[in-house]
């Protein structure tokens, strides 16, 4: 038993399992922040947070205020009653409420790579696992996008602000419409999910390797030592400064 436990010491079988823990993490605090600006609130920026499901936080309820001048609402996730106003108008967003059932997947599988019983179904499932996670979040991030772009083009021509041009607000960065300005950056759990996949792509680059979290410390000053000689070997060679 010690053996088979000593084992998730090697980073290829542990960040697996780390990576598993912060996808999970993810799921209880926000993956996304929008911070608006609008001269109906010149004192104050307003922030919505929104959740791998459908579930929003921060001042979704001024915000939702602020949108209805210009016709653009919370999407409707069909299925489930959210937390926030759904209006007749809102573009149908079915898929959101499979959030979590991603997350959880990838988490699962994570667990799953770390206890292959042999090295090569290890290294198979450490790069089956970086493709999938990679291909999944790309695809999840895309349908984010044209789900913004459907909003931004589907205003309500009844809004109290009429003659708004459709827009397309990005999944991250800045944009405005009519007087109202707002930019879009990860939450907490965006961070987290980008951590998760970092760990997974350590892991599947030390696919090869038996290198335990104990050895990292003597690795980096190996690799810091190398530098370090390079360098001074450079500045030594004849014309060098």
């Amino acid at each position: 038993m010690k053996s088979s436990l000593a084992r998730f010491g090697e980073l290829r079988r542990g960040f697996p399992l780390l990576a598993a823990g912060l996808l999970l993490l993810a799921l209880a605090v926000p993956m996304w922040r929008i911070t608006l600006t609008a001269p109906q609130y010149p004192s104050q920026a307003l922030a919505i947070e929104l959740y791998a499901y459908p579930r929003l936080g921060g001042d979704y309820v001024e915000v939702h205020s602020l949108n209805k001048y210009v016709g653009f609402y919370y999407p409707d996730p069909v299925y489930v009653e959210p937390n926030f106003p759904v209006h007749e108008k809102s573009i149908r967003v079915p898929e959101w409420i499979l959030g979590p059932v991603a997350f959880v997947a990838i988490a699962a599988t994570g667990v799953f790579v770390s206890l292959a019983p042999t090295v090569r179904k290890l290294k198979r499932g450490l790069t089956a696992q970086l493709v999938g996670t990679i291909v999944t979040f790309a695809v999840m991030f895309a349908l984010i996008q044209y789900r913004l772009y459907q909003a931004g083009h589907s205003l309500d021509p009844d809004a109290p602000l009429s003659g708004v041009e459709g827009f397309t607000p990005p999944v991250l960065g800045g944009y405005e419409v009519a007087n109202i300005s707002g930019f879009a950056w990860f939450g907490p759990g965006g961070y987290l999910t980008m951590l998760a996949v970092v760990l997974l792509g350590v892991a599947y680059l030390a696919r090869d390797s038996e290198v335990r979290f104990g050895d990292v410390p003597e690795l980096v000053r190996e690799r810091i030592g190398g530098i370090r000689r390079r360098d001074s070997g450079v500045r030594n060679e004849p014309g060098g400064d």
